[in-house]
């Protein structure tokens, strides 16, 4: 479901490109690692991801012919409370290629490409998956959960790297094959997992795993009133709540998969109501957590989601 506009990701808007010409940008993934200044006139294709999770793949895929600016890098930033600057702004009129979630998830990047002359490949990860909303409700968005979709934006990636250096395509290729095959490894996880524990109950504070929970066979018992409600910003209603932590008294789930980054009052009571009840809570996030990178970090969270399911 698409966060509402008042947790949108922000823009900041108005500064010139001549103000921005004086700006510098950092990249967090797809360097060398040799921490050496690149020259003005870099050979290296330049890429900004709106979220470091895009950034990785681009750096696995791109290796040392990348230089990857992620705009959302920081593992405790809430990515609906983001505000970009003119760093950003300056980066992505720079870049060859813009990986974009889509999906109403980080709408600041087509304001800033719309506001400046950039010319990049754009490569929306939502657009990608073909995912739409279901009859009656709002799209999730969260497409990097869905691995089958994560291989369809490696390919895009790899075929986009290859428009912008034609030398190296056969590479870019070749990484996106690898990196592929690791995906399938993480889906015959949720097979297992799916094949352990089909049709049992678990719990979420926000739709953010959702796709994962379903492609290992779980039924998300949730209140809808309540994720969409955290999701929004919004408070939930005391009913709506007490319905939320009945999930956990009444024994109806067997794990509560939970999102650190948007954590609250109402999301906390629902925490100490899974611990009450000798429930397993499997955190998730939106971002990398600090020194991961995707497949380690999907690994993790599989494993963590079986073996709160095994006790």
């Amino acid at each position: 479901m698409s966060p509402s506009p008042s947790r949108r990701l922000a823009l900041i808007t108005g500064a010139s490109l001549a103000l921005l010409a004086g700006c510098g940008s950092s990249s967090d993934s797809g360097g060398d690692g040799s921490g050496a200044q690149e020259p003005v006139a870099s050979s290296k294709i330049a890429v900004v991801a709106s979220t470091n999770v895009y950034g990785d793949i681009v750096g696995q895929i791109g290796g040392s012919k990348v230089d990857v600016t992620s705009i959302i890098s920081d593992p405790d930033q809430d990515p609906h409370s983001y505000e970009a600057n003119t760093q950003n702004q300056l980066a992505l009129s720079k870049a060859k290629l813009v990986v974009e979630n889509g999906g109403g998830y980080d709408d600041f990047v087509d304001r800033m490409l719309k506001s400046s002359d950039a010319s990049a490949e754009v490569v929306n990860a939502v657009e990608v998956s073909g995912k739409t909303a279901p009859k009656g409700g709002e799209l999730n968005e969260h497409v990097w959960y869905d691995f089958p979709t994560v291989a369809k934006i490696a390919d895009r990636i790899a075929a986009a790297l290859g428009k912008a250096d034609s030398a190296d395509a056969a590479l870019f290729t070749k990484n996106a094959e690898a990196f592929k095959t690791k995906l399938t490894a993480l889906e015959a996880k949720e097979a297992q997992i799916k094949k352990e524990h089909a049709g049992e109950g678990i719990a979420i504070t926000e739709p953010v795993p959702l796709y994962l929970t379903t492609a290992s066979g779980l039924v998300n018992k949730t209140p809808a009133e309540f994720s969409e409600a955290i999701e929004e910003g919004s408070d939930v209603s005391p009913r709506v709540l007490q319905a939320t932590l009945a999930v956990f008294s009444d024994k109806q789930v067997a794990a509560l998969v939970y999102n650190e980054q948007t954590s609250g009052p109402q999301t906390e009571k629902s925490k100490a109501a899974a611990k009450a009840a000798g429930i397993p809570v499997v955190p998730v996030t939106e971002t990398l957590p600090s020194g991961k990178d995707y497949l380690g970090w999907m690994t993790a969270n599989v494993d963590a989601l079986a073996s709160a399911l095994a006790k």
